[in-house]
């Protein structure tokens, strides 16, 4: 009897989430997501979380309307994130648009600036990003974490680092639509890195983008970390990401690369070289764990290369 009466429930429950969503479609209220109207001239702008997605955004934005700089207060009506926006909302966007998506490959996106980041940074940025979500407490361990982030058990939608990267080099990279770009490069050399994402943008069919060393500069400087985070204290409660989690924690950490030297415990950094350890040094990412990789490293390097 009980067993039936719980069965009962689970259908109730199957119902009202069918019907919510339902209105919420016709309500015009559904966020687009992976299903968002894609138009044959969008530029996806593609990154596992924590990876400098946001950074990016900012910098696109800053080069292209360098006299109204991007803010957290305007980022998603100018480059939006489609799990954040109406696909109506966004239909209605000015063409050509740039749209941010965590999603693995997808073969609607016609274009795409895939931003791939160290696994080692992206672990521990990940780690006190779930803390500032609320969704571990401040003192759980960041080796018990790391096992976790490698099986892909927070935002589990996604797979993967290892999975996440792999889908999109072995089917995009090589192709006039696809840029790369690694995190580590932007912070080592921005204003080269911004010049190849300018020119890129431009073979997309988006109007001619002054990519002066002026424009570069200034564009850089509007998206410093240091002005993104004063910008996320005054209006962290008006962006979507931030405005219900912890005041306490900035969304805009270090934004360094290599910071998990200092941070992530020995057996940590060996774990994530040995789950990833191959796909790292195909994208030039020194292991230093001294981990034994299966013999397959040379061909994997070959095809990614």
């Amino acid at each position: 009897m009980s067993e039936t009466i719980n069965n009962l429930k689970s259908n109730a429950q199957r119902v009202l989430r069918a019907l919510a969503q339902a209105g919420r479609v016709l309500a015009g209220r559904q966020m687009a997501g992976r299903n968002v109207t894609v138009f044959p001239d969008d530029v996806f702008v593609v990154s596992y979380p924590r990876s400098g997605n946001t950074w990016t955004r900012f910098l696109i934005g800053n080069l292209i309307n360098p006299d109204d700089p991007v803010t957290f207060a305007n980022v998603e009506s100018r480059l939006p994130e489609i799990y954040f926006n109406p696909d109506h909302a966004m239909r209605r966007l000015e063409r050509p648009r740039i749209l941010k998506s965590h999603e693995c490959f997808q073969p609607q996106y016609p274009r795409i600036i895939y931003i791939v980041r160290d696994p080692r940074d992206v672990a521990v940025s990940f780690y006190h990003h779930n803390i500032k979500a609320g969704n571990i407490a401040e003192n759980y361990p960041l080796e018990q974490f790391i096992p976790r982030f490698i099986k892909a058990d927070f935002d589990s939608k996604w797979g993967s680092w290892g999975d996440h990267v792999l889908s999109w080099q072995r089917l995009r990279e090589g192709s006039p639509g696809f840029l790369l770009l690694r995190y580590e490069s932007m912070k080592q050399n921005p204003e080269l890195e911004l010049a190849r994402v300018a020119a890129f943008l431009q073979s997309c069919s988006f109007r001619a983008i002054d990519a002066s060393s002026e424009k570069l500069l200034r564009a850089i400087d509007l998206s410093s970390p240091e002005r993104m985070r004063s910008l996320e204290k005054q209006q962290a409660a008006e962006w979507v990401l931030t405005r219900n989690t912890r005041n306490d924690k900035p969304f805009v950490r270090s934004a360094i690369a290599g910071g998990w030297t200092a941070q992530l415990p020995k057996q940590s950094v060996a774990a994530i070289e040995s789950a990833w350890g191959e796909i790292m040094q195909a994208l030039g990412y020194e292991l230093v764990s001294g981990v034994s990789l299966p013999g397959t490293t040379a061909s994997l390097v070959s095809t990614l290369k």
